[in-house]
């Protein structure tokens, strides 16, 4: 990564980046200025909590019908469940770690792996911590080269270093690379998927773009879908200036679809129907 005052300045000026910054702006403060999100936020929040967290569990490998979460209470019968599960609770748990995130963001990422995966039949001497040389890597659905653990170790104390520094990039950009570069490194043993998109929600909230948590991105990877997923990924991990645009146009777009998605709700619950 650069060693510039704020290197992720440069990305918000690519082509195509401010036109998307712009337009994932514009898509969020639609659903801010719902007549429904006045009265009725909270339950906004909620449903885009559950929402996103099925989207990003689909992106995972357990693409289950939102209703089907919804009613579902054990989520430990078999591995699609467990990653439900853990999905569900790494969006309960993002809330709680927005004072943390900015400070220590390392710290969070353990936690947050911690939270996905204790109890999903993960050994306790993997969980919560990054991973180790020797040590394999399950995230099958991801195929990008696999950085050594020592790339790993070096490229998160970065990726820390301009969390913590700050700067005046775009929060879209900031979450897109903080999602892609977890992505790219897949630093734990198990759960990366979840952990990144879970990443990507903590810099969207604590940047103020979507502080009540409205807006979820997974639920728009999940609609764009897995191929154009693995297809955007690709770009960032090329480091180009045309791949990495393009991944963070493609998050763009995600955040606007998750707006969608609850501006949806706003207009179900104003006519009584959910």
């Amino acid at each position: 990564m650069s060693t510039t005052a704020d290197p992720l300045a440069a990305l918000g000026a690519l082509p195509g980046v401010p036109e998307a910054v712009d337009s994932v702006r514009k898509a969020v403060d639609r659903v801010y200025g719902h007549r429904v999100m006045r009265r009725r936020s909270n339950e906004i929040t909620a449903e885009a909590a559950l929402r996103g967290a099925r989207g990003s569990a689909a992106l995972s490998g357990a693409d289950w019908a939102l209703e089907e979460v919804r009613r579902r209470t054990d989520f430990s019968i078999d591995a699609e469940s467990r990653t439900v599960g853990a999905a569900l609770r790494l969006t309960a748990e993002a809330g709680q770690l927005l004072s943390i995130w900015r400070q220590s963001p390392l710290r969070v990422l353990a936690r947050l792996h911690l939270v996905a995966a204790g109890g999903a039949g993960v050994s306790d001497e993997l969980v919560g911590r990054p991973r180790l040389a020797g040590e394999p890597v399950d995230e099958s659905l991801v195929e990008l080269r696999l950085p050594s653990a020592g790339e790993v170790a070096g490229r998160l104390e970065g990726l820390s270093e301009l969390i913590i520094a700050g700067g005046s990039a775009p929060a879209l950009v900031t979450a897109a690379v903080v999602h892609g570069e977890l992505m790219a490194l897949r630093p734990f043993g198990s759960h990366n998927g979840l952990v990144a998109r879970t990443a990507e929600r903590i810099v969207l909230i604590g940047s103020g773009l979507d502080p009540k948590s409205v807006c979820p991105a997974e639920v728009g990877h999940g609609e764009l879908g897995r191929a154009a997923y693995v297809a955007a990924l690709d770009g960032y991990a090329s480091g180009t200036p045309e791949g990495m645009a393009a991944w963070i146009a493609h998050c763009g777009r995600a955040v606007e679809l998750g707006a969608r998605e609850s501006t949806a709700v706003c207009e179900a619950l104003q006519r009584g129907a959910a």
